[in-house]
């Protein structure tokens, strides 16, 4: 094999060269080249040799074999090497992808070759001849190969360098690829062709009516044209047909002549110049000007170019697209020769809607939405950013069923088959251009080399998606400071696509009240509560605020979420906004199940765990936060008074903007202190988006909340028809109105309990009830807006200094001071007595430092032995929930396996809390434990403690311990945001320096219970 003709193209990767011009068009391949081909990695561009030739299956990314030694490699803001733009890294491997394919002699067709995406610097090749380059690693590119190939086989080669000078515009906060990550294909065109068509889908909310304006643009690839031929529409039942505007020559100036035999024509009017201005302040033109056509393309630049057809169609009779109801209509563009042949043909699906800003308030067909939006990288963890339609299609399942609908393509476009499901689904898009210096921000952007750059990749982006429905917003890229390319993209986008808003976080960053030149939206980064407050409240805010990241999910997080939602659903101008992020990207190329994050291949510098971020795991399940979510973005809301309860009756609202119920169903059921009671439909009229209504409860269920035993009521709401995304009966969320319940009294106590030192001793006990005030750090509580203040605490080491037992007739009492890590002293007392039935019954006061004023838990932790293997619980559930994330849970009983309970953030970290608990039972093969509390606390029931959880850098690194540790806190922090973004509430802190609590212990050893 010889080496990679590098030819006398650019290296900076910063300009393509003979790339075909983006387009709308999707042609169908003509020869699919996913699967095997060659592939060589070499040191260099100009390295004549490399690693042994292997076959790989495109498409792949090398780095995810780390193939030659080259790994992935994670970064956030610095560069993953040590140069500065633009220079390209001396170190800077090239992957060579080589086949061979047979090809018929494409006869007067053009021969097209679409490389999806490839992750780098791309040089094409074709028979050993260079072919053109790109350096775009999210857009597909194009090029015509005709004039490389011969009738018979021929050899294609894809050479991807992994660094060049764009790479500094692509500096997103995920692992750094190589390789080539969409589909690659041979197609054919004809010489006379369409170019393009793009598609304007109108819904006029007023009259109900839509209308739709193409524009079909035809091309040769060698200007080629003729003049006879006609496009034909066909939609909604209909076909239309309309005329290819006639192609002139530009005019030109005539030259003067000595020649007087021969009259000159006169081809401009004799007042020239006041025509022209006459023209600039549309006024009448002089009917020899309108007469001549030459000069009529002088003037009228907003004229069809030469080349296109357009077709406008008003009052339509058709249903609108949303988010909510994405109804879509086909339309067939054919290009048709003298004689109506087909010689071209492209189709599309369109969505009429209307998307319009007025004032502070962005409406889609005319109404105002809410954006209940997440963040959404490519990223799989077994094939890095090489993602299947199947995987798109389950991605977004998962996240109509958990009630989101939009998404940002953070921070590139993403394949056009996730638009195209994004359409049919229903989902508002923000489409993101592949920009971000985030290293190098604004110093970057001010320099004019990138400018051009910038600039093509937001305009490509756009002709590519323009008639897709979901994307309401262009976003012109993410963290890169604010510049001229800024504003200058914007300007290019209003002119070219008026239909849709422009947005760009960098322009409001430092000042939201600004950047108008290029954001027609406010969309910062994790703002605080008193923020938005302050925003929706000030004279000056003239644009909709929705956050382009917010509620950040890194590890055990998104406290707080319901607090966001509870300001967009009633402040002006405030509009929802994208969580970050949707999944982890932790990756497993091997297929272990051992996820790895930035370090774990050896990669440096790195950013750690940094991109464990997101409200579901790598491969899409969901964890305790994205519960929350669905709960938050429900589309059902149900509420009662304690006064119409007893009359049996609910409210419901309607929390959607465009749907009623028809599509859902929902059944209401009482939870019990046993468990929950049969479900029964709860019928309702329909109710219109945005309203509220009163409903009578069954009256099966109203005989169920007459019992003592009642908690809560809860409505399940359902899909009521099947759809693409989920089958009919699927929960979408679960609603509760909980009861007046009084807490259970605890027995007196009748003897002291323990041994005469104050220790207890069991059987089923592996170790006794101790203070514990530690939990493993989650990824907020090392935040570093925090200052380690709970590292500083010295609360994770607790050395009892003095001990003092005092026993009387009916109780024990033990004092006993800690000395913390750093010398602090916490003061706990504990009144140990026994029940008539034998239980331990424990009085705990705890004492704090003054100067302390934040903590992590307060409460005691026992261990169980071996054989215990369910918990069953009355409290919040069934998932894992915090006080500042338990909306979404439900106040109930419930009953899970054990090892079921803890939640495996890759990081361990603290995890599996259920909160609101009043009793606990623990049960197995060894016994029964039981848990009484005198009020609500928090439990967690795990195979691991807290020392083994800091023990490791991986879940599955964690040792694995037979016996059950048991928390039972009085107090436990929330888990807040404060990685990247509001930490923790006030109400959801530990703020006290003296907790008092009683609670019982119950042990029944298996014996015990039989003899």
């Amino acid at each position: 094999m010889s080496p990679h003709p590098v030819g006398p193209f650019d290296r900076s990767g910063l300009h393509s060269v003979n790339r075909l011009p983006m387009s709308s068009l999707r042609r169908e391949p003509e020869m699919a080249l996913d699967g095997p081909w060659l592939f060589q990695l070499r040191e260099s561009d100009t390295a004549r040799g490399g690693t042994p030739w292997e076959t790989v299956d495109l498409p792949e990314l090398w780095t995810m074999r780390s193939a030659g030694g080259d790994i992935p490699h994670y970064t956030n803001v610095p560069m993953p090497f040590p140069e500065a733009f633009p220079d390209i890294p001396s170190r800077n491997p090239m992957g060579v992808y080589r086949r061979e394919v047979y090809i018929d002699d494409p006869a007067d067709r053009r021969l097209i070759l679409h490389v999806g995406a490839a992750e780098g610097y791309l040089r094409v090749a074709v028979n050993d001849q260079p072919v053109g380059t790109s350096g775009d690693s999210h857009l597909a590119a194009e090029f015509d190969i005709t004039d490389f190939v011969t009738a018979g086989p021929n050899t294609i080669e894809l050479a991807v360098s992994k660094w060049s000078a764009a790479t500094y515009i692509e500096d997103q906060d995920q692992w750094w690829h190589a390789g080539i990550s969409r589909s690659v294909s041979l197609y054919t065109v004809p010489e006379v062709r369409l170019q393009d068509v793009r598609v304007d889908a109108d819904f006029d909310a007023d009259t109900g009516l839509g209308s739709l304006r193409l524009v079909a643009q035809t091309s040769g690839l060698r200007g080629s044209y003729e003049a006879s031929h006609r496009i034909r529409v066909r939609v909604l039942g209909t076909e239309y047909v309309a005329q290819v505007s006639p192609r002139f020559a530009s005019p030109t100036m005539p030259k003067p002549s000595r020649d007087r035999s021969v009259r000159p024509p006169q081809r401009l009017p004799d007042d020239y110049m006041d025509a022209l201005s006459m023209a600039a302040a549309d006024a009448p033109l002089p009917p020899e000007w309108r007469a001549n056509p030459d000069a009529m393309w002088w003037l009228a630049p907003d004229a069809a170019p030469p080349g296109d057809a357009e077709l406008e169609l008003t009052e339509l009779d058709v249903a609108p697209w949303s988010a909510e109801t994405p109804h879509l209509e086909t339309v067939v563009v054919e290009l048709l020769d003298e004689d109506d042949a087909v010689v071209d043909r492209a189709e599309y699906r369109v969505g009429f809607r209307r998307v319009r800003i007025v004032a502070k308030d962005l409406l889609v067909n005319g109404r105002r939405i809410l954006i209940q939006g997440v963040n959404r990288h490519d990223t799989d963890p077994h094939r890095g950013r090489v993602i299947t339609r199947d995987r798109m299609l389950a991605e977004l399942s998962l996240l109509k069923r958990c009630n989101v609908n939009a998404i940002r393509t953070s921070h590139y476009p993403n394949d056009p088959q996730f638009l195209d499901l994004c359409d049919e689904l229903g989902f508002y898009v923000v489409d993101e251009a592949d920009v971000e210096s985030h290293a190098f921000a604004s110093a970057l952007i001010d320099d004019p080399l990138y400018l051009p750059e910038i600039v093509e990749r937001v305009s490509r982006m756009v002709i590519r998606d323009r008639n897709h429905p979901c994307v309401i917003t262009w976003s012109l890229g993410n963290e890169s400071g604010y510049g001229p390319p800024h504003d200058a993209a914007a300007a290019w986008v209003r002119r070219v696509d008026p239909t849709r808003p422009v947005q760009y976080e960098g322009a409001v960053a430092s000042a939201w009240y600004s950047g108008h030149a290029a954001s027609d939206i406010v969309c910062p980064m994790y703002p605080s509560f008193a923020s938005l407050r302050a925003y929706a409240s000030d004279p000056r805010a003239d644009r909709p605020l929705i956050t382009c990241e917010y509620a950040y999910s890194q590890g055990n997080s998104t406290g707080g979420f319901a607090q966001y939602w509870e300001l967009f659903e009633s402040l002006p101008g405030l509009q929802g906004g994208f969580i970050w992020e949707y999944l982890d990207h932790a990756l497993d190329p091997d297929r272990s199940g051992r996820g790895r994050f930035g370090g774990d291949f050896g990669d440096e510098p790195n950013n750690g765990v940094t991109l464990l971020n997101g409200i579901a795991f790598a491969d899409a399940t969901p964890k305790p936060a994205m519960l929350e979510v669905r709960g938050v973005f429900s589309p059902v809301r149900i509420a009662a008074t304690p006064e119409e309860l007893h009359a049996g009756r609910v409210r419901l609202r309607n929390r959607q903007t465009f749907a009623d119920f028809d599509a859902l169903t929902i059944h209401v059921r009482v939870e019990h202190r046993d468990g929950p009671g049969p479900e029964a439909l709860l019928v309702s009229p329909s109710v219109s988006p945005g309203r509220e209504i009163a409903v009578t409860l069954p009256d099966p269920i109203l005989d169920e909340l007459r019992a003592d035993t009642a908690l809560a009521v809860t409505a399940v709401v359902r899909t009521a028809t099947d759809t693409l995304w989920a089958p009919a009966g699927t929960e979408l969320s679960f609603e509760q109105v909980e009861l007046p319940t009084a807490h259970g009294r605890l027995p007196q106590a009748t003897a002291p309990g323990g041994c005469d030192d104050g220790s207890i001793s069991d059987a089923l006990l592996a170790g006794a009830p101790r203070l514990e005030l530690w939990r493993a750090l989650t990824d907020n509580d090392m935040s570093a807006a925090l200052d380690q203040r709970f590292v500083r605490s010295g609360f994770f080491r607790l050395d009892a200094v003095e001990t003092d037992v005092q026993s009387g007739p009916t109780s024990r009492t033990i004092r006993t001071l800690y000395r913390a890590a750093f010398g602090d002293t916490v003061e706990h007392t504990r009144i140990l007595s026994l029940a008539p039935n034998g239980s331990y019954l424990f009085d705990e006061e705890v004492v704090l430092p003054e100067a302390s004023h934040d903590h992590l838990r307060i409460g005691m932790v026992f261990e169980l032995v071996a054989g215990f293997d369910r918990a069953a619980w009355i409290g919040y559930g069934p998932w894992e929930n915090y006080t500042d994330r338990r909306t979404a849970a439900m106040l109930g009983r419930w009953d899970l396996p054990i090892d079921d309970l803890a939640v495996p953030y890759l990081r361990p970290q603290e995890n599996g809390t259920r909160s609101g608990v009043t009793r606990l039972e623990l049960s197995g093969e060894a016994g029964r434990a039981i848990v009484t509390c005198d009020r609500p606390v928090h439990v967690n029931v795990s195979r691991h403690s807290v020392a083994d959880l800091e023990s490791v850098d991986h879940w599955w690194e964690l040792p694995a311990r037979d016996g059950t540790v048991v928390h039972v806190d009085v107090a436990h922090r929330g888990m807040g945001t404060g990685r990247l973004g509001p930490d923790t509430g006030i109400a959801h802190r530990l703020t006290q320096t003296r907790y008092r609590w009683r609670w019982q212990l119950m042990l029944e050893s298996a014996t015990t219970e039989e003899s």
